[in-house]
């Protein structure tokens, strides 16, 4: 990687400053002046709308609806350092990229109160200045990093208004009437609002934005369905390198599923959980530095984000040697039956919490039948006795966030009932411990969990992921096809 001359921007009527331990001693002012210019002009003309640009007017027009007359402050972020002068890969709050399809750090969508509604301008950074020398002598100067929109360009691609975002902590901090921000994002924007805002008003505010993804509108439903697709892909290449996974590690198997993500999307949508033989036990196993053997389980939690930030959020459990044991046969045909009753009971009507409670009941069952835990179902139930070996929810929303809407109430989310246009997960697993002495010694170590991705319909569901096979035999007849 290389090093810039200079991490801080100068000033027009500042000498310039020099990186301790850098190679040049300084810039002439012959050099100086030759940087001004011989720069050819690449404004862009013809740029087009984002593609979600009518439905980013739409939500930000709810947003306006829900709170008249109160200035709204909904920021992208701040790059956060990872070492020394390198930082880590930016992703813009969800709330701020939800209302506006940017993602650039820094920017802040500030919609002003009006007579009538709000009047919304999206603050950015503007190119960067080539007449004070930012643009090669900044770290963050487009020289090092890469071209940004102009705000004229911004305007036109994101269908707001565009003003300098360093102007804005003097606009914020002479504000007044009611001010609402969305907290945890911008340090430099909460600072300039300190004596206008308070917590409950802000809470508002974000459990208001996280209940206005829970039903997703049809770009956001094609958005999921794009990652979805990917994320196949991307089990598909796992399959065919197993071999390769088996001669190093899990690392294999995460690095061939990240390659799929950064090709065909953004990023992965969470830290891939590439967890072989008993780590399969761990929930969120993302390590992923063991040994894969043949003969045991290969549970794969992964996601492809898209570009637009939405992501899938997918699992199988796979043998590592093309074929189920028995008893991993047995277990894995429980979680699948645990999962047929839970995607079957979600539908529009129906309780939020329906596919949890009947994918609990198969489970319960199941380990009453084996001998695990004694009986009945009910007393199993009611005294959550299953959970030893169920551990987690059955699902969660799913969107912009893996687990999406985060922060809505709970009347309007578990206890909410399901409306078409509702993406969650239905994910039972069984997992038994490799020191749970509870079991017989063959069950532990063994870990199943199998997730899709349901969308609700208007007259039932849909399984965005039903391009992976998931019932026993059809997995090992997909993977033999893969292996080839």
């Amino acid at each position: 990687m290389s090093e810039e001359l200079n991490p801080e921007t100068p000033e027009a009527d500042e000498p310039i400053k020099q990186r301790k331990n850098g190679l040049y001693p300084g810039v002439s002012d012959e050099l100086a002046e030759n940087m001004k210019s011989g720069w050819a002009d690449t404004e862009l003309h013809d740029l087009q709308p984002c593609p979600q640009a009518a439905e980013t007017a739409a939500r930000r027009a709810a947003l306006s609806a829900r709170f008249p007359g109160e200035r709204l402050v909904v920021p992208a972020g701040n790059l956060k350092t990872r070492s020394n002068d390198t930082e880590y890969a930016f992703r813009a709050s969800v709330e701020y990229a939800y209302l506006t399809g940017n993602q650039t750090e820094d920017g802040v969508l500030v919609l002003e109160p009006r007579a009538e509604g709000h009047d919304a301008t999206i603050y950015l950074l503007p190119r960067s200045n080539r007449e004070n020398g930012e643009f090669w002598l900044d770290g963050q100067g487009e020289l090092w990093v890469g071209r940004r929109h102009s705000l004229t360009e911004a305007e036109k691609h994101y269908g707001i208004p565009a003003s300098d975002v360093r102007e804005l902590a003097g606009r914020l901090a002479g504000a007044t009437g009611p001010v609402r921000v969305v907290r945890g994002y911008d340090a430099g924007v909460e600072a300039a609002l300190a004596d206008k805002v308070t917590a409950e008003r802000d809470d508002e505010l974000k459990v208001f934005l996280s209940e206005a993804r829970v039903v997703k509108d049809a770009f956001e439903i094609g958005e999921l369905q794009k990652a979805v697709d990917a994320t196949v892909h991307g089990f598909e290449d796992v399959v065919k390198v197993l071999d390769k996974a088996e001669a190093t590690s899990e690392r294999y198997i995460e690095g061939t599923f990240f390659l799929r993500a950064r090709v065909e999307g953004n990023d992965i949508g969470y830290g891939s959980i590439c967890a072989a033989g008993p780590h399969a036990c761990t929930l969120h196993w993302v390590r992923n530095d063991g040994a894969v053997r043949s003969g045991d389980l290969l549970l794969l939690d992964a996601g492809v984000e898209t570009h637009t930030y939405y992501t899938a959020d997918v699992t199988r459990t796979l043998p590592i040697n093309g074929t189920y044991s028995e008893l991993q046969r047995k277990i894995y045909d429980a979680v699948y039956e645990a999962q047929e009753a839970g995607i079957a009971a979600v539908k529009p009507g129906g309780k939020f919490r329906d596919f949890h409670d009947a994918a609990q009941r198969v489970l319960a069952t199941k380990l009453v039948e084996w001998g695990l835990v004694e009986g009945p179902v009910e007393r199993v139930l009611e005294l959550g006795l299953q959970r030893r070996w169920t551990l987690h929810g059955t699902g969660h929303m799913l969107g912009m966030d893996v687990h999406d809407c985060a922060v809505a109430r709970t009347e309007s989310y578990v206890n909410g009932t399901l409306e078409p246009g509702m993406c969650l997960t239905v994910e039972p697993g069984l997992y038994f411990q490799a020191d749970d002495l509870t079991v017989p010694q063959e069950y532990r170590g063994i870990g199943v969990r199998i997730e899709d991705d349901i969308l609700v319909t208007e007259d039932g569901n849909k399984n965005l992921s039903a391009g992976l096979p998931r019932a026993a035999d059809e997995v090992e007849a997909w993977m033999a096809r893969l292996k080839g």
